[in-house]
């Protein structure tokens, strides 16, 4: 029986919009729904960083950390406009590690991914290096090393842009809301979230990246799981912006008593980003909310190290997401495992594999295994010869077609060819679109010709090309996910927006 769509995939997370991207490369006919917006919950809500996890080292997870390594460098060349390199420096506490284990982490760190546009790791003294002086003066010794920085829910947005534009149909706003196999093929009721209106539509396969609600998707009115499932631990994970508490370009990552760790981290020009802590979470994970006891954490983390001092009354914006992490028995939530596992069930004869699990840094990875997995039972694979071929590991993703993936010098060429824009707009442009920025200006010659002003530096120009090729359809689609422009605008310019997008 001929089906809709070879593939179904639940959830627009980092992971569903990446294994979209994957699978409609390969010639599938793709489907995906996503309940909300596009990386609305877990993947707009990390501490951005495409990182190996320098700390999971400490719990032996050498392959992981190893991967995770890989892929760093590899999203960096895919994506040098949303993705850079950042430098963080580890000031040494010696009752929490010894600088021995530090450097021998430190060593692991640079030598079980190959450095290619990462400096390696190095000491530093403190007392002498400009990034010490923020600190208080008892922290003497430190260590510096490189990881890089993402713009978390634009890298899933421009998954799901790229899965778009190979043939992926990308449905926000829309929830499966039944899921049934029939005569071997899978059968998903959709329902409009705004509307109400419901739709049917059939797939060969199905993928659940539903995230904290993996487990909805396979016991709910479904009842699809068979058998004994993985379990998922729901952790909390909270950050604050402040006003910026130190200059320069630098991070800061900073051991705790408890031996968890703190990242500081320069964000958005004006801010310093502070997270995460680690909550076992057992709520609604729909709208999660920072507590009191979060806050009080985070800002003693910063009080301990830096010379500033920081109440909860400076905070400026918070946010909590729920991480869906892989259940391994470990007591406490620092300590479970940020790996996957891909779970293929075929009871009914229609495969559905369900993601568990997993971090930011390795959606690649997950999405390339997932395919994997399900080519077997793709009926329509000996039509595309390139279908067995790994793909994305090579291609740009979209904007990021720059030569060299040199930023840069991308960056330099466009003030030329833009030379009537702004510097601080012309680079805001720049970090969120890339290439890409060409095609939103391609009839722009001059600031008029950008639209409707909404206020600091918000202009109809590119609110049109949200909503027209990324899914945009709130105001806070467009000032928080798409970008961070609510840090930066006035009530009156987020108004107008918001009545704009109601229109």
């Amino acid at each position: 029986m001929s089906t809709d769509y070879d593939l179904l995939i639940i959830g627009g997370g980092v992971n569903g919009a990446g294994i979209a991207r994957d699978a409609a490369g390969r010639g599938m006919s793709v489907l995906l729904v996503e309940a909300g917006d596009l990386a609305g919950a877990t993947s707009s809500a990390s501490t951005k960083l495409i990182h190996g996890g320098l700390r999971y080292l400490e719990y032996y997870e050498f392959r992981l950390v190893r991967e995770a390594l890989r892929e760093r460098e590899v999203l960096l060349g895919l994506a040098p406009h949303i993705i850079w390199p950042l430098d963080f420096i580890l000031p040494h506490v010696p009752g929490v590690r010894p600088a021995w284990m530090v450097r021998i982490g430190l060593y692991l760190y640079d030598h079980l991914g190959k450095l290619k546009r990462l400096k390696p790791s190095k000491g530093i003294d403190l007392g002498l290096d400009p990034s010490g002086r923020p600190l208080k003066d008892s922290y003497k010794k430190g260590f510096q090393y490189s990881d890089c920085w993402v713009q978390d829910s634009r890298l899933v947005v421009l998954n799901a842009l790229d899965a778009s534009e190979l043939g992926a149909h990308i449905l926000t706003r829309t929830a499966c809301t039944g899921l049934k196999a029939v005569d071997g093929h899978w059968q998903a009721e959709l329902r409009d979230v705004n509307n109400g209106e419901t739709l049917t539509r059939t797939a060969t396969m199905v993928v659940n990246a539903a995230g904290p609600w993996v487990h909805k998707v396979l016991e709910g009115n479904n009842l699809i799981h068979q058998g004994k499932t993985h379990n998922i631990r729901l952790v909390k994970g909270s950050h604050i912006i402040v006003p910026r508490i130190f200059e320069g370009p630098q991070a800061y990552i900073l051991q705790q008593p408890d031996r968890r760790i703190v990242f500081a981290i320069p964000y958005e020009y004006n801010y310093t980003l502070i997270g995460t802590t680690e909550v076992d979470y057992h709520d609604d994970p729909t709208a999660p909310k920072i507590g009191d006891a979060e806050k009080e954490y985070l800002c003693s983390a910063v009080n301990r190290y830096f010379k500033t001092t920081l109440a909860p009354a400076g905070i400026v914006h918070t946010y909590s997401g729920v991480r869906p992490l892989l259940d391994d028995g470990k007591g406490a939530a620092r300590e479970v495992t940020r790996d996957y596992t891909l779970e293929l069930e075929t009871h009914y004869g229609a495969p559905i594999l369900s993601v568990f699990g997993g971090k930011i840094t390795t959606y690649r990875r997950l999405a390339e295994e997932t395919i994997g997995k399900l080519m077997p039972y793709w009926t329509r694979a000996h039509e595309n010869p390139a279908s067995q071929s790994p793909w994305t590991d090579t291609v740009p993703l979209p904007g990021g077609d720059m030569l060299n993936a040199d930023f840069d010098g991308f960056l330099a060429d466009q003030a030329e060819r833009y030379d009537w824009l702004p510097p601080d707009l012309l680079l805001r442009y720049a970090r969120a679109y890339g290439t890409r920025m060409d095609r939103m200006l391609k009839a722009a010659t001059d600031m008029n010709s950008l639209g409707r002003h909404f206020g600091d530096g918000i202009y109809l120009i590119e609110i049109e090309y949200l909503r027209k090729f990324e899914w945009a359809k709130t105001a806070e689609d467009i000032l928080w996910r798409r970008s961070k422009m609510l840090l930066h605008i006035s009530d009156m310019t987020r108004r107008s927006v918001e009545a704009y997008m109601d229109q």
